[in-house]
């Protein structure tokens, strides 16, 4: 049975282990020039965020689109700095209340016990279901800055 957590800064405790600098914080993980990645993100949403200040920008206008459920981690794989981990999480979308059940894989690379590069890859046909499509989904993001 995999690990389950109800936030993120736990899955990425769990899965980055003690190659993780302790923080009491979400941004406290990640390096102040962090890049966070998102290259299947759909039209209307970041692909790229840079910097931590990018990084809660970004978690602030999500937080009121999506509901997020538990996190259930499951395969990590190490290879010195880098770190490659699945995970799933289900939810569902605010306005819409039509399911968010995602799957994902992340490549980090560490720098200094915090994370300084981070890809997440999902599948954005996901995120559309959720959002109500294309459309609605930049128009609800773009909303909520």
């Amino acid at each position: 049975m995999a690990d389950t957590f109800d936030s993120f800064s736990d899955l990425l405790r769990a899965a980055l282990g003690d190659r993780l600098a302790s923080s009491g914080s979400l941004l406290g993980l990640f390096a102040d020039d962090a890049i966070f990645e998102f290259p299947y993100a759909p039209d209307g949403l970041p692909k790229r965020l840079e910097g931590t200040a990018a990084l809660a920008a970004h978690l602030e206008r999500l937080g009121p689109l999506i509901t997020f459920g538990p996190m259930e981690l499951g395969k990590v794989y190490a290879v010195g700095e880098t770190v490659i981990f699945e995970f799933s999480c289900s939810g569902e979308g605010v306005a819409t209340g039509a399911p968010y059940n995602q799957l994902y894989i992340s490549v980090v690379i560490l720098r200094d016990e915090r994370i300084a590069h981070y890809r997440d890859y999902w599948n954005p046909l996901v995120v559309l279901t959720a959002l109500g499509g294309t459309e609605a989904a930049a128009a609800a993001y773009a909303g909520a800055a």
